[in-house]
C-alpha cells in the first residue's frame, strides 16, 4: 500500500517513447512540473499529451514541445504557446482540438469505464461536422482533418456523440497526499487534476506534502488512493504565475 517513490526520475524511469499523457493543470496552474522535468531529463519522446492546454511557451509541457519530445496533443486551448503554433503548421505536431467541459468529461468518461456519452457542446459546428485540420505538411497545406461524429436526438434535441479518453500514464499535481495515494488539491489546482488522474492507466502524483495515512479526512479526498499507482513528495518550490496581473497600491483612506 505504501506508493512512495524516492524522486521524480524514479517516478517516471518507464515512460516509454510513444507514450500517452494525461497531463494535470490549467495554464501554470496544478501542473505537475517536477514529473514534466524529470521525464525531459529521462528523454522519452513521440509522445501524446492529454491537457487543457499544452503548456506555455517553454514552460510546463511547452519544454517538452521545445525539445520536440510531443507528436500528438489533444487539448482544449492551445493559443498560448507560439511553439506550438509553429510545430502544428509545419506539419511537425498533431493537434486534436475539443472543447473544454468536453474534454474533461472524456477524461472523467475515460477513468470511470464509460465508453462514450451524448452532449450537445459542438452541435452545428466542425465539432460535429468534421473539418478541424488535425495535420498540416510541411509546406502548410492540411493533410488530415476531424472526422464527422454522430448525432442522436433526445427529446427534440440534438446532441454530439464524443468518446472517452484514457492514457498510459497520468502525470498529477497535489497539495497534499497520503502513502496510499489519497490527493487533495490547493484550490482552483483542482481543475484537469482529478480527472487526468483517473484517466491514466499508471498514474504518478507530485505531492507538495506528503503525509501518513489517516491524516487526510475521508470528505476531504479529492481523488482516492484506488486511481494513483505512485506518489512523490517534491515540496512547493518551482510554481509560477502564467499572467501576473497587480495594480498600485493606494495609501490609506484613499482607496476606491
Amino acid at each position: 500500500m505504501d506508493k512512495v517513490v524516492a524522486s521524480a526520475a524514479e517516478a517516471v524511469a518507464d515512460i516509454g517513447s510513444g507514450s500517452s499523457l494525461a497531463v494535470g493543470g490549467f495554464g501554470l496552474c496544478g501542473v505537475p512540473i517536477k514529473l514534466i522535468d524529470a521525464l525531459l531529463e529521462q528523454g522519452a519522446d513521440q509522445l501524446t499529451t492529454i491537457s487543457n492546454n499544452c503548456g506555455v511557451d517553454d514552460a510546463a509541457l511547452g519544454v517538452l514541445l521545445y525539445a520536440g519530445r510531443i507528436t500528438r496533443t489533444i487539448s482544449s486551448f492551445v493559443g498560448g504557446n507560439k511553439e506550438l503554433a509553429r510545430l502544428y503548421l509545419s506539419g511537425q505536431l498533431d493537434v486534436e482540438l475539443t472543447p473544454q467541459g468536453t474534454l474533461a468529461e472524456r477524461l472523467r468518461a475515460g477513468g470511470c469505464g464509460i465508453p462514450a456519452f451524448y452532449t450537445p457542446t459542438g452541435v452545428g459546428t466542425m465539432v460535429a461536422d468534421g473539418g478541424i485540420p488535425v495535420r498540416y505538411d510541411a509546406d502548410g497545406n492540411v493533410v488530415e482533418t476531424s472526422r464527422p461524429k454522430e448525432i442522436r436526438e433526445f427529446d427534440g434535441v440534438q446532441y454530439v456523440l464524443e468518446t472517452a479518453l484514457t492514457a498510459d500514464f497520468g502525470l498529477v499535481r497535489a497539495a497534499v497526499g497520503d502513502r496510499h495515494g489519497n490527493l487533495v488539491f490547493h484550490s482552483s489546482a483542482q481543475n484537469f487534476n482529478p480527472l487526468a488522474g483517473m484517466a491514466g492507466k499508471v498514474t504518478i502524483a507530485e505531492v507538495e506534502e506528503l503525509v501518513e495515512p489517516g491524516e487526510i479526512p475521508p470528505g476531504s479526498i479529492h481523488l482516492p488512493g484506488v486511481f494513483v499507482q505512485r506518489v512523490v513528495e517534491v515540496g512547493p518550490e518551482g510554481k509560477d504565475i502564467e499572467k501576473r496581473t497587480t495594480r498600485p497600491r493606494t495609501a490609506p483612506g484613499q482607496e476606491n
